[in-house]
């Protein structure tokens, strides 16, 4: 497998969004479509993706492989076989074992702090915004009854 250039590979990731991807606009969509307001992208741990601040609850949007979903997606049998033939497979394993640590500790820390965290794969997304909206929206309307 031939080397590429590190500036190549900076240029290509620099290109890889980290919010307002398409999956998280299919979904914010969907959602307002149903008539839920939230907030972007706010300052709470993790940064999630839309925030229901009144029924305190924080979605992320997850993309495949930058959070451990990708080998699934992608046919392989296992995370490790999906870094196979990679030029340093041991370095993206960790990579890619760190976020997915720091997904459940983020998690932690905002249902340690009373929030409901909803974690979308964006493949599920892809397949059906519909379901996955009206999923999010009885987790909101469920937490916003049980408030009152």
């Amino acid at each position: 497998m031939a080397s590429r250039d590190p500036a190549i590979t900076s240029r290509i990731m620099s290109a890889v969004r980290s919010k307002d991807t398409g999956p998280e606009l299919m979904l914010r969509r969907a959602l307002h479509r149903r008539g839920l307001r939230y907030r972007l992208h706010t300052s709470l741990p993790g940064r999630p993706d839309i925030v229901f601040a009144a029924a305190r609850v924080a979605v992320f949007v997850d993309g495949d492989f930058w959070h451990g979903q990708g080998w699934r997606e992608r046919g392989f049998d296992s995370f490790e076989a999906q870094f196979e033939g990679h030029k340093n497979p041991d370095k993206w394993r960790a990579k890619i074992a760190r976020n997915v640590a720091r997904d459940e500790a983020v998690t932690r820390a905002l249902e340690a702090e009373g929030w409901y965290v909803v974690r979308c794969w964006e493949s599920a997304i892809r397949r059906d915004v519909h379901a996955i909206a009206d999923s999010v929206a009885a987790v909101i309307r469920e937490r916003s009854s049980a408030g009152s």
